[in-house]
């Protein structure tokens, strides 16, 4: 070996710890920070900001939500080739009136008349679930009903409305994690009970993008999983509103829903959620 090649072969030798610590730094600078304080002040940083993301004062006070959509079921993972339109009305609490929620199912009126009507509605208020169609109103299946109401006391509005305000709640920062193949931030909001609701955030956006809760299931003593994703977010009247809602039962897609039109707080009618005034009018 000359003098030149021993020379260079003398300084790789040395400079090689040197780069091996430079990617290493490279690496590490470029992870998400963990962020200041506990998981606890973590979470809290983290839960006003997905409130402020969503709208803040604008979504917290939204007395009424109507929208048009289409919905499509899955039954292990394999789509039902049909898709329904319907029409939905929600009213919130900050109405002043309970949280209650119309929904309308839309078929085809005929080859005569051109368009489409509504022949079933559901209606869901005070811890019921009613149907309405041409044949009369009935009371939807238990079963039904508590699936409804379930999802309803871990939805995102209760929890910021609710959750939060109860004596012995935790938030808690757990880290992040992948929805979608992108970065979100995971915080568990934990209540007195030890009842859960788990929310990814966006990292860049701070907006929700999935949401999960644990139960048991009575049937069979164990525990069932129940998760919603938001997806193609577009902001209508100052809230940032998802069109693609995806929901998700022990991680086997169940349903679909896309959303074409969205209004909020439309006056919504009290007489419109009363399923005796609306057999009424049928």
């Amino acid at each position: 070996m000359n003098r030149i090649a021993l020379t260079l072969t003398l300084a790789v030798a040395v400079l090689a710890p040197q780069l091996v610590r430079a990617q290493s730094s490279d690496l590490s600078s470029a992870a998400p920070p963990t962020g200041a304080g506990t998981s606890t002040e973590r979470g809290q940083i983290l839960l006003d900001q997905m409130i402020v993301a969503l709208g803040g004062d604008v979504w917290l006070k939204r007395t009424s939500m109507q929208s048009d959509g289409r919905t499509s079921s899955f039954f292990h993972g394999q789509p039902n080739p049909y898709t329904t339109d319907y029409h939905e009305l929600r009213r919130f609490d900050a109405s002043g009136a309970p949280d209650a929620e119309r929904i309308g199912f839309l078929t085809d009126r005929g080859m005569i008349l051109p368009g489409k009507k509504i022949d079933v509605v559901q209606i869901w208020k005070d811890g019921h679930g009613y149907e309405v169609t041409f044949k009369g109103q009935t009371e939807l299946p238990k079963e039904q009903v508590e699936d409804f109401y379930r999802r309803r006391t871990h939805s995102i509005e209760e929890v910021v409305h609710t959750w939060i305000h109860a004596p012995g709640v935790m938030i808690v920062a757990e880290g992040t994690t992948m929805v979608e193949r992108r970065l979100a931030d995971k915080i568990t909001i934990l209540s007195a009970n030890n009842d859960a609701v788990t929310f990814e955030l966006d990292a860049a956006t701070h907006l929700p993008a999935r949401r999960i809760f644990q139960w048991r299931n009575p049937q069979f003593n164990d525990i069932d999983e129940e998760a919603e994703t938001y997806d193609d977010y577009h902001t209508i009247q100052g809230i940032p509103t998802p069109l693609t809602i995806t929901r998700y039962h022990n991680n086997d897609m169940t349903s679909q829903r896309y959303l074409s039109k969205v209004v909020y707080n439309v006056p919504a009618d009290p007489t419109l959620f009363d399923p005796a005034n609306l057999l009424k009018k049928k």
